[in-house]
């Protein structure tokens, strides 16, 4: 017997997209999992979010894409366009041959409905949710892992999933490091789509590229809404100051676009704005019976859309890693998640540190002037529409996790 009330086989620590993907997929393996969230009630803040196939194959994988898609909407384009010309670049069908190569849609979703569907998906499970509960720390006992709480509670699990975002209490017992400023800060709106809304673009993904700056449009919940980002550098948060008293530096980084970005301004919050960081990436995961996933593993910055997807992805292979050696006959084996877990952090590692990498490099090229920006704009022109060669890597079904011992190969499962 533990010595522990609170004892399970699984401890999430965390109750964002990652936490809630990870409880989702060992539950869905058959463990006990508690899930342990420091704020009062269980909500995503934000707006829309970008889902591309690798993330949506996990939802199906789960039932779950069906309700994803009742609230969603399936763009029909990815639309590149120059912000201070208009001149459309390039532009990806996401519809016919790229949904039949990729095994899954490409869904853009409000941020608080993914999150829903996942937390109801949780629920319908049986994963135990538990609300204001502060971790302080997790030590490694006697081959368990004890969570100690700012509350004087302590739980004790076989296997402890730190899934506590980008300012991680945890990644230090794994790294020393600090989040890396971009320099770059986003503003956010949703608003109704009404029949003053200009129709031009209400079915597709726009991205208007301009120095230093962009801004991303999409319709969001069936139409009913239209999500703008902008993101722009600013001196400001250069300065080292997070949150800015004015809209002066926004208005001032897009004076030089053409009116339709220039009218989108109108769209946004301005109340509150996003600093955009990110880390390095780092190779090792895991701290005794802990292991990181999702943002607190590999933050990473927007450009290539895919936070919450390699969150899910993290998901799918720590179920998958898991699927034939600790839940092996249905029975749960804490003698298998050493193994288990080294093998997720083997097969995420490499894969999550080059969508860091190339999400930086991404997004240098979007904001680009002079020279660079005419170069840019005469590759992105070159690109045909359903030319691949620069999504496989990211979307395709290879390469997303490896087998564990016993288990069918994670890329086959993710296209299940």
């Amino acid at each position: 017997m533990s010595e522990y009330p609170n004892s399970t086989d699984v401890l999430v620590v965390g109750g964002g997209m990652a936490g809630l993907a990870g409880a989702l997929a060992l539950r869905e393996n058959g463990a006990n999992v508690t899930l342990v969230e420091r704020a009062p009630e269980f909500g995503e803040v934000g707006a829309g979010l970008q889902m591309a196939p690798n993330a949506s194959r996990v939802l199906k994988r789960w039932g779950l894409l069906e309700k994803a898609l009742e609230i969603g909407v399936q763009p029909k384009h990815l639309v590149f366009r120059d912000a201070v010309t208009g001149e459309e670049l390039t532009r990806q069908s996401l519809h016919g041959e790229f949904e039949d190569r990729y095994g899954a849609p490409y869904v853009v979703i409000h941020r608080s409905d993914l999150h829903r569907v996942l937390l109801e998906g949780c629920v319908a499970a049986g994963v135990n949710l538990v609300n204001d509960v502060t971790v302080d720390s997790v030590e490694t006992v006697d081959g368990r892992g004890v969570v100690h709480t700012a509350a004087g509670v302590d739980y004790e699990a076989d296997v402890v999933i730190a899934a506590d975002g980008l300012k991680s209490t945890l990644r230090p017992l794994v790294a020393s490091d600090e989040p890396v400023s971009s320099a770059y800060v986003a503003y956010r709106g949703t608003v109704p789509i009404t029949a003053d809304t200009p129709a031009t673009d209400l079915e597709d993904v726009v991205v208007y590229l301009g120095p230093d700056c962009h801004l991303v449009q999409y319709p969001l919940r069936k139409g009913e809404l239209l999500n703008t980002v902008a993101v722009f550098k600013s001196p400001s948060f250069e300065r080292g100051e997070e949150q800015y008293g004015g809209v002066d530096e926004l208005e001032a980084a897009y004076k030089d676009c053409v009116p339709a970005v220039q009218a989108a301004l109108a769209n946004l919050g301005t109340g509150i704005r996003w600093p955009m960081y990110d880390r390095d990436p780092i190779e090792n995961w895991v701290a005794g019976r802990m292991v990181l996933m999702g943002d607190a593993a590999h933050p990473m910055l927007q450009y290539l859309a895919q936070g919450a997807c390699q969150a899910l992805e993290d998901a799918a292979v720590l179920q998958d890693v898991t699927a034939g050696t600790v839940f092996a006959a249905d029975r749960v084996n804490p003698a298998d998640w050493d193994e288990a877990i080294s093998a997720f952090n083997t097969a995420r590692a490499a894969r999550t540190a080059r969508v860091q990498r190339t999400a930086r490099v991404w997004g240098e090229s979007w904001h680009v002037s002079g020279l660079a920006r005419t170069l840019r704009n005469l590759l992105f022109k070159s690109r045909q529409d359903n030319d691949f060669q620069y999504n496989d890597w990211l979307y395709g079904q290879a390469g997303e996790g490896v087998p564990a011992p016993g288990a069918p190969r994670v890329a086959s499962r993710l296209t299940a």
